[in-house]
């Protein structure tokens, strides 16, 4: 088959709290070899909540591979055999203190699919009712900053805002907004 590589061996290397890791040897489409390093990941979530004031809710983390507090939509990783939207209301819940009761798929992205099989899956919603208190992991440490839609466009094409899937779920976003569906 064109442009498929078959799984001749894998190779594990590590396996921790989060993610596996292996070298595969696979056999290209011209019958040669070669080796290929892969990340396993369980998936993530994200979610693009809009207040009534048409502010995005993002979160502060520090990211300790980048040594840095980076400016993010709230988003969290998946448990085994979690569905995907549970968990994205949970990571609402636990991260924002809102709940919706209307939510809009945005879409999947594969964050780096030159070795890592992560999946983000992506909702945009409205917040309803009050804001509630946070209920955050143990190790987990953010601060909320609602932040109006057009300012975080704006962010984005600024590149103030380098983490992909918030890149993507604010100006999907936006977009639902302008074409009156959120």
């Amino acid at each position: 088959m064109k442009l498929f590589e078959k799984t001749l061996s894998e190779q594990p290397i590590f396996k921790g709290r989060i993610i596996r890791v292996h070298v595969d040897e696979v056999e290209l489409e011209n019958g040669s070899t070669s080796k290929r390093e892969v990340v396993e990941h369980p998936g993530g979530v994200c979610a693009a909540v809009l207040t009534e004031k048409n502010e995005l809710l993002f979160v502060r983390q520090f990211r300790y591979p980048y040594q840095k507090v980076l400016l993010e939509l709230p988003a969290g990783k998946l448990e085994p055999g979690e569905d995907p939207l549970e968990a994205m209301k949970r990571e609402q819940r636990e991260e924002t203190g809102t709940r919706s009761d209307q939510y809009h798929f945005l879409g999947n992205i594969y964050p780096t699919p030159g070795y890592c099989g992560e999946i983000i899956r992506l909702w945009a919603c409205r917040a309803c009712g009050q804001r509630g208190s946070l209920s955050l992991d143990e190790d987990e440490f953010i601060e909320v900053q609602p932040i109006p839609i057009e300012q975080a466009v704006e962010m984005v094409m600024a590149n103030e805002i380098p983490d992909a899937k918030t890149q993507i779920g604010v100006l999907k976003t936006a977009r639902l907004l302008q074409e009156g569906k959120l």
